[in-house]
């Protein structure tokens, strides 16, 4: 994730570049009827969607989700005077005509992220008067173009993985359903990643490095935020400084949590793994599964504390067979990082019998 901030540094530069274009076009982000290419929004200067827009604002997530080794560069657009409430928990609350944007990339060598990149898709989501929309467009081979795909599509990436060997990725460029799965709250599309406690970090601006709530305070963006030092926090989850417990429960809260939460789509399910719930049974410690599938293993429990081998959660997320990997949507592969850090906390908790 490091790597990623440094990408997202060095393309958060471009501002300084060019001469003003014309403004992001609200008028085709407000239209009833979704654009056909990505360039009608003007949220980006150049063709290749590289150098954002005026107003549109660079961010990153302490803790994100994991994308089959995806670079992610996330924006965020608000109209000229509008600006974004903060929340002290949940999302923030962001102004009609906003656009969070998120484009997932790929390097041709997993160990050099910030050399020869493939843009493969760019997400919208947009606030309109009726409630949020989610967007896909999906890149051509010049790099040049990105034409709207709202049944989603299959691509196939290939690239160098980070041993040196060929890798090939199933890539799922999500539907208009599937986005909705993901981002449902209460049953209606929500943005998941712009809270205060995933916001509550350094990005290296190209004027220099500041904490994302003070800039967006700074910049006029947000508005009725405390100083960081009083705003929650999520930890980074690659960062081996912080507590294994903290690292672990952001990185289900990022992968998991926006599913597994008393208003997500699997709030049936009863094991919440979002950052704010606290009970030892709805994290999952010695609780059977609602529903006994495949998808357990054989296994008694989600989370047997002290023995990974025996939990439910590290099964699924030990494998890449559909119906049986969590999450079951936005990758193919598995994190073996991320496997390794539940793997150690799961280690780590108490056992029952002792």
């Amino acid at each position: 994730m490091r790597r990623a901030r440094g990408l997202l540094a060095a393309l958060a530069a471009a501002w300084l570049l060019g001469a003003a274009p014309a403004p992001v076009a609200l008028d085709a982000l407000l239209s009833e009827a979704p654009a056909a290419s990505l360039d009608a929004y003007r949220l980006f200067r150049d063709a290749g969607g590289l150098e954002p827009n005026a107003g549109v604002t660079p961010y990153a997530l302490n803790t994100p989700l994991f994308s089959d080794y995806a670079e992610k560069r996330r924006f965020v657009f608000v109209p000229p005077g509008a600006r974004v409430g903060y929340r002290q928990s949940g999302a923030f609350d962001f102004p009609v005509g906003s656009v969070l944007v998120k484009t997932f990339a790929y390097p041709a060598d997993l160990r050099r992220p910030a050399e020869k990149i493939r843009l493969v898709e760019t997400r919208l989501l947009i606030r309109k008067r009726e409630g949020w929309t989610a967007l896909a467009y999906v890149w051509n081979a010049e790099q040049n173009r990105a034409v709207l795909k709202r049944a989603g599509a299959r691509l196939s990436i290939e690239a160098t993985d980070r041993h040196g060997a060929p890798l090939t990725i199933d890539y799922a460029v999500p539907n208009a359903n599937q986005c909705k799965e993901c981002h449902s709250l209460d049953g209606e599309l929500s943005p998941i990643g712009p809270k205060a406690r995933n916001l509550n970090g350094d990005f290296a601006y190209p004027e220099g490095a500041e904490n994302q709530l003070a800039h967006w305070r700074r910049i006029g963006l947000l508005e009725g935020a405390p100083d960081a030092s009083s705003a929650p926090r999520t930890a980074r989850w690659d960062d081996e400084t912080e507590p294994l417990a903290a690292r672990a429960r952001a990185y289900l809260d990022a992968n998991c949590g926006h599913c597994h939460n008393p208003a997500g789509i699997a709030g049936n399910s009863g094991l919440f793994l979002n950052l704010e719930e606290d009970r030892p049974s709805a994290l999952g410690f010695g609780k059977r599964p609602v529903a006994a599938g495949r998808g357990s293993g054989g296994l008694e429990v989600s989370i047997a504390p002290g023995l990974p081998d025996q939990s439910i959660l590290v099964h699924r997320m030990a494998s890449n067979e559909p119906g049986v990997m969590m999450p079951e949507l936005g990758r193919s592969l598995v994190d073996e990082d991320g496997l390794a850090l539940i793997r150690a906390y799961v280690s780590s908790l108490p056992r029952a019998d002792r």
